[in-house]
Order: C-alpha cells, then structure tokens, then sequence
C-alpha cells in the first residue's frame, strides 16, 4: 500500500522502522516540532523506502509511545495512536496536532529544548523563534506589548493627518486605545512605538535599491538609486512606495481613440506588498529590516518572519490563505487607515492586479516564497524586454520631480519618433506635462527624440507654463 494512501493529505511526516524506548529523542523532537508548527504524523514500522516491515509488539509499543509522551514533553501536546494492520504487518500512525500552549519542549538528559520542522528535519528553534512561541502560547501578540517608551515622549501627527485624508474623521484622543496605540491602563504598546512620528526602534527600516542590471553585480555600477528609510510605518509604507515609483516606467499607447497605461508594476500590486511586508514581518527579529530590490526584469521585497505558525506558502492555496496575523494591532491600524482590508486578502489582490493588466501573461505571476524565518514577494516588470507591444510610447518615470539625478537611465525608448516637427512640439510637451506633471525635462526629451536643451528653450517660451517649487518636491503647472 502506499504510504500517502495511510497519511492522507498530511504533508508533515516521519517514518520510523521501530520504537526507540532507549533513545525517546531521537523521535520525541519530532514530536515538539509537529506541536509547535503545524501538526504531522510520526508512521512507525515503515522503513525509509516507504515498506511496511511491521512492528513486533504493537500493544507494548503503543503503551510505550503515550508513556514516553507525558514523560518527556512539556507540555504535553495533543495527539491520537492509530493501530493499523496491513497484510498482517502492525503499525502505528501517530498524529499530532498544532499546540495552543506552545512551546513544546522535549525535556530529557537534562535538556529542555523546543524544536521546529526546517524542511524534513526537526531542528532547536532559535531564540528569536522561541519569543515568537512564548507569544502565540500566551495568546500574545509583539505589537500588544508594553512598550519601553512613555505616550507622553510620542507624537502621532502623521497618523492624525492621514486619517483625517483618507476617512474623512478627525482622530480623537480616545481612538488611541481603540487603535491599540495605548493598553487599557494608558501605557504605550509596541504598536504605538511603531505608529510615532518619530519610531525609535532602529530595526524598523526599509532598505530601498534599484540595482542595474538583473543582478547585484550586474555592471561597473551596481546601483543606479538606493536609500534607507526609518520613522512611523505610515511614513516607511509612503517613502518605499514612492522609491518604487520613482524607478519605474510607465508605457501607454493609443487604443480605440483612448489612451492605455502599461506600468512597469501594478501600483496597486507594489502598495499591497509593502503593506504586507511592513505589517506582519517579525518585529522580534533584531538586527533584521525590510529590503526593496529593484532589477531591470523584476522587483523584491523581503521581510523578516516566515508565515505565522510555520506554514510553508508552498502548502497553501495562495488565493485562500487563511488570515492569521503576526501583528492584529498593526493591522488593525492600517485597515482603519483604509491601506489594507482587515479581513485579509492582500495575496489575492496583488494576484488579481497582474491579471488585469493588458500586457500581462503566466510567466510574469507574482511569486511568493516563505522560509522558516524570511518572506520574499517576487513582482515581475511587464515591461521588460519583449514583452512591451511594438510602437508603444515609453512614459517617464512615475512620481519623478525635474531634477533628475544624472544616473537615471537616458535610453530613447523604442519607436518613439526622432524628428518632431518644431511648431508641433510645444503642444506636445504641454500634453506630456499634463499626463505627468513632475516629468523632467530630460525624460520630455528622450520621448520626443530631442535634446534637453531644445526642450528647456522651448519651456522658457511657452508663457503659460511654471515650476512651482525645485527639484524633487516641485512640479509643473499649467496656467490657463
């Protein structure tokens, strides 16, 4: 018989060709980490081919298994012995179930270990995993903590300001403990600390890199843009997606008398993967930031913490994931910021974001992939390469000011005509200022084929048209 017909669905098991009463941890840290994951199946009298060899004494076995259990696990976890005979060979199937008191030690030669599955092994859970254990056991979440900082030292002015812009209601003092800002007892919460003006937690960063070429070492110069960002959540979740935008492109063309806008990213696909990196990383991992590496094909972004309770996204329905979150409170403000739903789906947004895009195809699916301790969202540029319709105009990139720094990309985007007509092109300077105004004059030039210096001529002669402001903060404006 085959060994997933005994198993079932279950992709977390073990195989044991006998009962080791001697050496109890060489199967009892199997046990821990099924407890404190997400549960599996311990088989003995199956060897590592999958053949049933059978157990001697099945009664005296199963006996010993529970013994041995309630001896050497603390605490002890649920499980279930099932006694099976198959053409007249015994054997066990021990299940074990996801713990709610988690952690689960294996207490034996004087050790007291908590253990974790890493791919097919069992393996001591690190420091940082063991916190997160102690949190989910006690029902506890990082953000729900007291912080080590007093209310009266923070300011929340950009949470105030945000969601007066994006509600339309004024933040009042008492929404402080609705929010999970402050605890029942007025005390601050991490949530809070992350949420301030000015977030003193030197770990809570975003690392921004637009790196040239497909790699990290692509060329003589490995990076085209790159900043770091620290403060409040809301001020991290406004300056990475900006960076993104700032070194993308965004192709349009015309079709049926309309204009058709290809970005480079879907805005909405790169909004939902920064808030789900800022939102449910661990926080607990010191030492550990969120990173956005931008390549010319494709975009990344990394955040520490696996998926909670040590689910592999590789095991779920990518449409479906159930909606467990490492920080509720954090999530919590940002549904109410009106940045995320908090119901959950911010997966199947960034899906359904490609899909709708008109240059989209399967190859270009975002990925998504956990580990025990990272997560690492993959967004491909549908504009890379081939995949750019002929004839397509090449927009600038989005959200860039006129003072561009000299190391953007000066290419002249393909089919893009080279002899514009010269009473012509004011009026066409004016339309792509209309469709973007913080274009630089640099990029009005390569779309039109012309040098920076006939386009800053004729911006000088058009009386009608202003820069308000200076470098990366002004824009344009048409005055009528």
């Amino acid at each position: 018989m085959n060994i997933k017909n005994l198993i079932g669905e279950t992709t977390e098991y073990e195989k044991k060709v006998a009962l080791e009463t001697k050496k109890p941890k060489s199967w009892c840290k199997t046990i821990s980490a099924f407890a404190n994951g997400k549960g599996g199946k311990l088989i003995f009298g199956v060897d590592d081919n999958d053949n049933i060899v059978g157990l001697t004494n099945m009664k005296k076995d199963s006996e010993d298994i529970s013994e041995i259990i309630k001896t050497h696990l603390n605490p002890i976890p649920k499980f279930d012995l099932n006694l099976n005979s198959i053409d007249g060979k015994d054997i066990i199937i021990l299940d074990v179930y996801t713990g709610e008191q988690t952690p689960y030690y294996y207490d034996g030669d004087g050790q007291l270990i908590a253990y974790l599955r890493v791919g097919n092994e069992s393996v001591p859970a690190s420091p940082i995993e063991l916190q997160e254990l102690v949190l989910r056991g006690t029902n506890t979440s990082y953000d729900s903590l007291k912080a080590h900082y007093d209310f009266s030292d923070m300011s929340f002015s950009k949470l105030k300001s945000v969601y007066k812009q994006n509600t339309g209601n004024s933040f009042e003092d008492t929404d402080f403990e609705l929010f999970g800002i402050v605890n029942s007892k007025g005390e601050l919460t991490n949530a809070g600390v992350l949420i301030a003006d000015e977030c003193p937690l030197r770990h809570s960063r975003v690392f921004c890199t637009r790196w040239n070429g497909l790699t990290k070492a692509s060329g003589i110069v490995d990076a085209i843009d790159d900043n770091e960002y620290s403060g409040s959540l809301i001020i991290l979740l406004k300056e990475a997606y900006n960076f993104v935008l700032r070194n993308s492109k965004k192709a349009w063309m015309k079709e049926n008398d309309k204009r058709v806008e290809l970005p480079d990213y879907p805005e909405r696909a790169v909004m939902e993967g920064i808030v789900n990196a800022l939102i449910h990383r661990s926080y607990t991992e010191l030492g550990s930031e969120v990173h956005i590496d931008m390549f010319d094909d494709r975009l990344e972004i990394y955040s520490p913490g696996g998926m909670v309770g040590g689910v592999s996204i590789k095991d779920v329905d990518i449409l479906n994931v159930p909606s467990k979150r490492r920080n509720p409170i954090l999530a919590d403000i940002f549904g109410r910021l009106k940045y995320m739903e908090r119901r959950g789906s911010g997966f199947k947004k960034i899906i359904n974001a490609y899909e709708t895009q008109q240059n989209y195809k399967e190859s270009l699916k975002p990925v998504f992939n956990s580990f025990n301790n990272d997560f690492i969202l993959t967004l491909f540029n549908l504009n890379y390469s081939a995949n750019v319709p002929q004839g397509v105009l090449q927009d600038v990139p989005q959200d860039v000011p006129q003072d561009v720094p000299q190391d953007v990309p000066q290419d002249v985007p393909q089919g893009v005509p080279q002899d514009v007509p010269q009473d012509d092109l004011d009026i066409k300077i004016l339309d792509l200022i209309k469709n973007n105004n913080k274009i630089s004059t640099q990029e009005i030039g390569n779309i039109l084929g012309v040098s920076d210096k006939t386009i800053k001529r004729h911006i000088k002669n058009i009386d009608n048209l202003k820069y308000i402001g200076s470098g990366y903060s002004g824009h344009w404006e048409i005055i009528n």
